[in-house]
């Protein structure tokens, strides 16, 4: 939960990661608020972060800081595989999820699966700096739906799909989103040369558990599985990434060939993701290679419950 209180100065934004740790914000004003059904959507004015959305009173993303994120988060998957036409994103409802994705030039479609139109929306009126247009382009595909009920309906379809869904809260819309029936609703969509990259939350020490079971859960269902982290600076923490691949090992591929891909797409303007982040990003610590061997496997029978 968070709690929003004025003190001298202006309205300070409290956001509890756990019992243990609470990050405040401040807020210059707020810009919009509404209760959509499945969360509430906040999107306000931070001091020195700029525009940012809130969901469920957890910050999501920041103007100053969102490609920390949403680089990390598309294109390690998209350079890994060497030819990304068909992309599927599940959730990202800002739209910069899309955006990174529409940066190839090799994309002939993407479909965009996110439950809460509303919240969709809202972003689409009001964050225009994440989505850049992406919801307009004549590649883009948006589906208002539950991910479990869309990609089950294709099969050997997508050549990368990005799973960019909110953290599984019991009674939030995600909980069954991180499960290995899931996951294996997602291999089974994508082609035989097929790339997945999931958010998989906080990578600190306090809190990594749902980091470690998403990467153990996904070891039951592809060949390679690669954890990879970076750092988010709105989020104050390291965040948790992991790319699932049927065939190609992200550490595999030259530094000479991820440059020439990202000059044949004609990727420009990237701020956190080049050759040298790539490699760097694979590099996580013991800490979180014990955290992984440790994990468990998340079922629809027994998925990931938030401990206090």
């Amino acid at each position: 939960m968070a709690a929003a209180h004025h003190v001298c100065g202006g309205l300070i934004l409290s956001e509890t990661h756990t019992d243990a740790m609470i990050y405040s914000y401040r807020v210059k004003h707020v810009i919009h608020m509404t209760r959509t059904k499945f969360q509430d959507a906040w999107i306000v004015e931070l001091e020195g972060y700029g525009k940012a959305l809130f969901l469920d009173k957890k910050i999501q993303s920041a103007l100053l800081d969102e490609y920390m994120f949403h680089e990390p988060m598309v294109q390690p998957g998209m350079f890994t595989h060497p030819n990304p036409q068909r992309v599927l994103v599940a959730g990202g409802g800002e739209g910069a999820t899309l955006r990174e994705v529409l940066r190839h030039n090799t994309v002939q479609e993407a479909v965009m699966v996110d439950i809460d139109e509303e919240l969709v929306r809202t972003c689409e009126q009001w964050l225009p700096e994440w989505h850049q247009g992406a919801f307009q382009d004549p590649r883009t595909t948006l589906i208002f739906d539950d991910a479990r009920r869309v990609i089950p309906q294709y099969r050997n379809h997508f050549d990368v799909i990005v799973s960019d869904l909110t953290d599984p809260l019991e009674a939030g819309p995600s909980q069954y989103l991180f499960t290995r029936e899931f996951y294996q609703m997602i291999y089974d969509a994508l082609t035989d040369e097929g790339v997945l990259t999931v958010q998989s939350g906080a990578g600190d020490p306090l809190y990594p558990h749902l980091y470690g079971c998403v990467a153990r859960t996904l070891q039951e269902v592809f060949p390679i599985v690669r954890p990879y982290w970076c750092f988010v600076a709105s989020f104050m923490l390291p965040w948790g990434f992991i790319l699932a691949s049927k065939k190609y090992d992200p550490l595999a591929i030259p530094r000479e060939e991820l440059a020439r891909r990202i000059e044949q797409r004609g990727v420009q303007g990237l701020r956190y993701y080049d050759p040298e982040t790539h490699y760097g990003m694979f590099s996580i610590p013991p800490y979180l290679r014990e955290v992984i061997s440790k994990a468990r496997v998340l079922t629809d029978e027994q998925p990931f419950l938030w401990e206090a």
